[in-house]
């Protein structure tokens, strides 16, 4: 019996073509020499590094490695010259710039040529967001061992007005009081009360006061965070070839927290980026306004979008996705929602499946 593919005739693909396909890459792709230095580079590579091409082809390839970095990826370079390819290496590079970028490599070995052909994925971005979420289960941890904590002593220090509760009622089962002592045990159960609602108020004051979660208010400019954040992320905005139009005439200072802010337009922006839509060159539309004397800021994009009337309140649940795309996690608008909301404002969401969406966000 034939295979499908028997009669098949291979296509004959010129090393032009071949060039041409290196070159109109977006995947980042580099030829290296055993001997630890690049021996071509296509543009994607190039343009996200930033070095000239003299730089890069007469500098050994550690100097572009971040210096935590160095030994492991020292070590891998030696098991693909032994002989062995290399799934999903992750390590940081720095660009020109200073920037940190995380790049996740595939590469394969020709010992005859003693080369090594690589290909990796530019997943700073993802770095970023996963540092992020790390960082607030970290806070979450130690909130929770506080409360723990607390609970603890709450419930220990409790028992001594309790007890005094519960002693001044087997008084009164033990036998009949006059009503002198009757009065006597009325002031008795007064103070003991009164101590049991001290006791609980120095506990609720103590818990607010031992919120690790409480984050300091400050005045922020919406224009210097969004810059921050697409300077973070500035390779992954070129590389997709996003279009960002931005305005904040109409309100640019808001009493916010600057670590939140920041985080929301990285998730805003990654996300508008991940789902955009194939074949369409990513817009991404973002500006202010002034409604009922409080600042918002709106936050737009022409990506693939979703049903909010079908996905309603689960859209900023924790992990919950609604695309089949493998890098959501249902992380991004859970972290958004929880910033907002936590400091009195509010996020409301408006889309339709290939109409792009929209976040309006209340400060």
């Amino acid at each position: 019996m034939r295979s499908i593919n028997e009669n098949a005739t291979p296509i004959r693909v010129d090393s032009f073509r071949m060039d041409l396909f290196f070159d109109l890459s977006l995947d980042l792709m580099c030829i290296a020499g055993f001997d630890g230095y690049f021996k071509k580079i296509n543009p994607a590579l190039k343009k996200v590094l930033g070095y000239s091409d003299e730089q890069l082809y007469t500098r050994s390839i550690d100097t572009f490695v971040h210096s935590e970095d160095l030994k492991r990826t020292s070590h891998a370079r030696n098991t693909i010259v032994e002989g062995m390819p290399l799934m999903h290496f992750e390590n940081r590079y720095l660009s020109r710039e200073g920037e940190t970028l995380w790049f996740s490599w595939t590469s394969v070995p020709d010992k005859e040529q003693q080369l090594i052909y690589a290909i990796a994925k530019n997943i700073t971005h993802n770095k970023k967001v996963e540092e992020e979420r790390n960082l607030l289960i970290a806070k979450l941890t130690q909130s929770n061992k506080q409360l723990k904590e607390l609970t603890f002593t709450t419930s220990h220090d409790l028992r001594s007005p309790v007890n005094n509760l519960l002693a001044l009622f087997s008084l009164v089962n033990a036998r009949t009081m006059e009503k002198s002592e009757m009065l006597e045990f009325i002031d008795m159960m007064q103070l003991s009360t009164e101590g049991l609602k001290n006791t609980l108020d120095g506990y609720v004051d103590n818990l607010s006061q031992r919120d690790v979660l409480a984050v300091s208010l400050e005045p922020v400019e919406l224009d210097t965070s969004c810059k921050k954040v697409m300077h973070s992320i500035r390779s992954l905005i070129e590389t997709s070839k996003t279009q960002v139009l931005m305005d904040f005439s109409k309100g640019n200072r808001v009493n916010f927290n600057a670590g939140y802010l920041e985080s929301i337009f990285l998730n805003l922006f990654t996300n508008s980026i991940k789902y955009a839509k194939p074949g369409t060159v990513p817009l991404i539309s973002i500006h202010s306004q002034l409604v009922n004397e409080r600042t918002q800021l709106v936050f737009s994009d022409n990506g693939i979008g979703f049903d909010t009337d079908k996905i309603g309140d689960k859209l900023f649940g924790f992990r919950e996705t609604f695309h089949s795309n493998a890098d959501g996690k249902g992380i991004g608008l859970y972290l958004v929602h929880s910033h907002i909301t936590s400091l009195g404002g509010k996020i409301e969401a408006a889309s339709k499946p290939g109409e792009g969406a929209r976040f309006t966000i209340t400060f």
